[in-house]
């Protein structure tokens, strides 16, 4: 069945190509997969896929610059394309598998089948859809246009079936549901409950690449949440559902749980980088083990980052991130809770702090305390508290006003005019300094060194004179820096 769902983009010239080579070649070639999905969604595709009665052998002879490497059948066709989601279309023949007695891989692949065969083996009818794309002919025969239409992830035939022959799927369910903010079908739901634990069987690569991309969507909470519902969020990280009906302190307006998830959700709405993203989710997740009540009867939670970090380092190992993503996410775990009082905290406090997380993941750490401030059910990103120490952050960051700027120093000068060290140094280069902050164009050598012998020249009291002024004016140029800080942040 064909439902006229208008298709917003085009299929690229360089793509095309693909499936007139090997139709003049005599073979039959169909786009297939999620470039059909997303441009009947009216989503731009990120890659492109065919399917062929073709061999792979007779594909790389249409093909001659192309490549094999796998136990598929899939041939990387290069199109010369700049855009990298085209660079490379992927051609696989038609195909059956059968027997998964791992969960993951079928035992054996058939190739030369027909279409029909070749969508039956596919996970989701949102995914079993092809397109003849020069008569714009489409075959579904698991009506994934309707669910299209109905925003629903359905398995294609018996769910059970189709995560038996590979359990990855029933993670890849709840990351489309992120992706396409579809809901889930009740069958393929049930069948995903009733066969969580082969999950167990898949490697934690593929687990974790299913992971990124849930993070990466614009509704990773509610493919967590449905995992967790669905019993497989274990499967990814089971100190996550320690959180479960965790209570915290007033402070707080929900469980650990639901509190990692919405400071997660929020570094998603905020399009931040992925790194923010995986601490918001991680960043509460020893709490539980950490919570004790106070005399007053109010929980606590001391040294929950610290825990939290080697918790996270655990965690991401298991998953088998790089290392520069552990390191730097456990970081961001281990320095959440820098927040203190501006009225009391020094900037020597705050250059620590830069210290510990580093000068680079600094301004992530803010963004993830923003994230972790909404996570709690407060209204409000960025309170006069927090704008003021992002103010000393960046004032602690910036290059200072000095005589470090110009373009000599103290032992140029007493090399090149053989001037013995003391207090002259000083005032000849806050008296230089005065005149580039006017001017500077003035910063050179050749001028300096100029200017140099001439306030050499003159008596001490002068001098002294000149370099006290200098000394003024780059005081007053640092309170001005600081001031426009201060305004940039509201904090004025």
């Amino acid at each position: 069945m064909c439902y006229d769902l208008e298709m917003q983009y085009r299929v690229p010239a360089e793509v095309e190509k693909i499936g007139k080579g090997l139709r003049d070649a005599g073979f039959e070639s169909y786009l297939v997969g999620g470039c059909v999905r997303d441009l009947i969604i009216g989503k731009e595709p990120k890659d492109w896929d065919f399917t062929t009665n073709a061999t792979p052998e007779q594909i790389q002879a249409v093909f001659p610059d192309s490549f094999y490497e796998n136990d598929y059948g899939t041939v990387g066709v290069k199109t010369g394309a700049e855009d990298p989601r085209m660079a490379i279309v992927e051609v696989t023949p038609y195909r059956t598998e059968s027997g998964y007695s791992d969960k993951r891989r079928p035992d054996s692949v058939a190739f030369g089948t027909s279409l029909l065969d070749d969508l039956a083996r596919r996970d989701f009818t949102v995914n079993a859809i092809a397109l003849e794309e020069s008569k714009g002919h489409i075959v579904d025969p698991y009506d994934g246009q309707k669910d299209i239409k109905d925003k629903l992830i359905r398995a294609v035939g018996n769910p059970s079936e189709r995560f038996n022959e590979d359990a990855l799927r029933m993670l890849r369910a709840v990351r489309l549901v992120a992706e396409l903010n579809f809901g889930i079908d009740g069958a393929t739901a049930a069948a995903i409950s009733e066969n969580s634990e082969h999950l167990s069987h898949v490697s934690r690569e593929r687990v974790r690449d299913e992971l990124v991309r849930i993070l990466n969507s614009s509704q990773p909470m509610s493919a967590l949440v449905l995992a967790n519902q669905l019993g497989i969020l274990k499967y990814i990280n089971e100190d996550l559902i320690r959180g479960i009906g965790v209570e915290q302190n007033q402070a707080h307006s929900y469980d650990v749980f639901e509190h990692l998830m919405r400071t997660m959700q929020h570094a998603a709405d905020k399009d931040w980088n992925f790194d923010i993203r995986l601490a918001s989710l991680f960043h509460d997740v020893s709490k539980p083990e950490t919570r004790r009540k106070n005399d007053k009867g109010e929980w606590t939670f001391h040294g929950h980052e610290v825990v939290g970090s080697r918790v996270t380092k655990k965690a991401l190992e298991d998953l088998h991130f790089s290392r520069e993503t552990i390191d730097k996410v456990v970081k961001l775990v281990r320095w959440h809770m820098f927040f203190s009082d501006p009225e009391q905290i020094t900037l020597s406090a705050v250059r620590r702090m830069i210290k510990n997380v580093g000068e680079e993941n600094i301004w992530d750490l803010l963004n993830l305390r923003i994230c972790d401030r909404i996570g709690t059910g407060r209204p409000k990103e960025q309170p006069f508290r927090f704008r003021k120490y992002k103010a000393m952050v960046e004032q602690a960051l910036r290059d200072p006003i000095s005589v470090g700027m110009l373009k000599t120093d103290g032992e140029h000068i007493m090399s090149k005019f053989h001037v013995e060290p003391g207090p002259r140094i000083g005032w000849t280069l806050n008296a230089l300094l005065e005149e580039i902050l006017d001017d500077s164009a003035k910063n050179t050598e050749e001028y300096l060194d100029n200017r140099t012998a001439e306030l050499l020249e003159m008596a001490d009291d002068e001098l002294k004179k000149l370099g006290e002024s200098g000394k003024q004016k780059r005081e007053a140029a640092e309170d001005e820096e600081v001031r426009q800080i201060m305004e940039k942040h509201h904090v004025c």
